[in-house]
């Protein structure tokens, strides 16, 4: 008897639908293969599986069984394939194969007493199920909020085989999982910390409000203790809410990554990803031998924070070049290769000298020139050149920390950049996410003409701090953001002033 069922593979974030074809001869000897590129731990289900039926309860077959993962070019990985696989062999066995079968894609991981866990990829999955016209999913219980975010797919959460079972044979009725996304958004949008908790740093808090309305990369340098980290950790507080497509997007990739948190449906919040230094490459913007995604696409459409910028190796920072320019990662391997999303913010903090205290005028600085040059020298110029915004954080003055009034806080800073994200969305299109951080050569050209005197203060930038084409076109992406921000339709020369303000690094080089 043969019978089928629907279920799913992942390649990257991507979910591949994956028929699952279960033969059971009429004679032959007691034993079951997998066949179809299954990697180890597809081959090893088997034996969960055959454990699993027995403590449910249910007979195994008693003759040879082929087990096909179609389609047989494609690598299946990992332990998702456990429960599908179970109920083909368990239907066929009987001779009898549910109608309802044909109507649901079904993943899950046995455990050894029938009981199912969660997975990877459920909301890819549904995604999937939705696109290809099924009915809805049968996925683990732990991971049936998740899935049911995707409108217009039932989505069953099941606890063991024995409810799948029973379901799919229509004995035991279970009821569509339901989630308010409004809710979900609502409990996740608070966050403990303020810009208000900032003392001083007001240039750095305009400088940060430019970079949250555009989506520029800002480097901040500072000495230890001026509050780098802390501005930081402050800024998801003034970027917009995430919409739900910007949601969905960020979630998928949690999901195929495992990360997910329990339980949880979808990340109400944009993400702020902040890697050890000490990480790899892979790590950092993804990779491995089974490509997974990387630092650079967990922090997708939200922050990358690294801090102590040059005691990440060079090398490795390095990697991060073409994902800041594409908004992408591509991981080739000898038979494939697999793309992540990776439109990320990155912002990066770093002392001036190995002490930290260089230019400081409360403490001495104790570093050589060599050893300063030596410390600066780890980020390379092409890098530093591809971040469009990059300040001096100066040390907090007493006064600034014992004054009981408050500075800007989150709240009046997230009104100018909901302010200028508006323009940009009627300047580019309501259809398009672009900002201006993102705008390409002929886009600059269209959208950031500029007047005789804004023309000559950036002329006379480009002479002074010899900016290379690629400072050319940050400056005016920032001085495009700038002018937004204060409501204007052209760009002023105080504005690109301001943008030359910015390149604070080009001046000490």
């Amino acid at each position: 008897m043969l019978s089928r069922l629907q279920s799913v593979t992942l390649v990257g974030i991507e979910a591949i639908p994956c028929e699952i074809e279960v033969n059971v001869a009429t004679r032959g000897f007691a034993n079951a293969q997998i066949v179809g590129l299954p990697d180890a731990a597809v081959k090893e289900s088997l034996e969960r599986i055959r454990t699993a039926v027995t403590n449910c309860g249910y007979e195994l077959p008693a003759h040879r069984t082929v087990i096909n993962l179609a389609p047989a070019d494609i690598r299946k990985e990992g332990p998702a394939l456990d429960l599908p696989i179970a109920l083909g062999m368990l239907f066929a066995a009987d001779g009898m194969v549910p109608a309802s079968v044909k109507e649901y894609m079904v993943a899950g991981e046995l455990a050894l007493d029938g009981r199912i866990r969660p997975i990877k990829g459920v909301l890819s999955m549904a995604m999937l199920a939705k696109k290809e016209g099924y009915r809805g999913v049968l996925v683990p219980r732990d991971n049936a909020n998740e899935a049911a975010v995707v409108e217009g797919v039932e989505v069953i959460g099941v606890g063991s085989l024995t409810d799948a079972v029973g379901f799919l044979n229509e004995q035991l009725p279970l009821e569509p999982t339901v989630v308010d996304l409004q809710e979900v958004f609502e409990k996740s949008s608070h966050y403990d910390v303020d810009f208000s908790d900032v003392r001083g740093q007001e240039f750095c808090k305009r400088a940060l409000t430019v970079a949250a309305a555009g989506g520029h990369n800002m480097l901040l340098v500072g000495p230890p203790g001026s509050g780098k980290t802390l501005m930081a950790k402050c800024l998801p507080t003034i970027l917009p809410p995430l919409s739900l497509s910007e949601s969905l997007e960020t979630t998928r990739i949690w999901s195929a990554s495992g990360k997910l948190p329990k339980g949880a449906s979808l990340l109400g919040v944009r993400p702020v990803r902040t890697p050890h230094h000490s990480a790899s490459g892979p790590a950092l913007v993804g990779g491995g031998t089974i490509p997974q995604a990387g630092e650079v696409s967990l922090a997708h459409h939200g922050i990358l924070f690294l801090d102590e910028f040059p005691e990440f190796q060079r090398s490795i920072l390095e990697t991060l070049r073409q994902p800041m320019e594409d908004g992408c990662v591509t991981i080739a391997r000898s038979h494939s290769a697999v793309r992540f999303p990776a439109e990320f913010m990155m912002v990066a903090a770093m002392n001036p000298c190995p002490c930290g205290y260089y230019s400081d005028p409360r403490k001495p600085c104790k570093c050589s020139q060599p050893q300063i040059d030596k410390y600066r020298g780890r980020v390379s110029g092409p890098l530093i050149d591809r971040i469009d915004i990059h300040v001096t954080v100066q040390a907090v003055a007493f006064n600034d920390l014992r004054h009981s009034k408050s500075g800007t806080s989150s709240a009046t800073m997230l009104a100018s950049v909901l302010a200028a994200r508006q323009r940009q969305r009627d300047r580019f299109g309501e259809k398009k996410t672009l900002l201006n951080a993102r705008m390409g050569p002929r886009m600059i050209r269209q959208h950031c003409p500029l007047d005789p005197a804004s023309e000559l203060v950036l002329k006379q930038a480009m002479g002074e701090l010899g900016l290379s084409a690629r400072a050319h076109d940050k400056v005016l992406r920032v001085a495009r953001t700038i002018a937004d921000i204060e409501g204007c339709d052209a760009i002023k020369a105080e504005h690109v002033g301001e943008a030359v303000q910015y390149r604070q690094l080009d001046r000490q080089q």
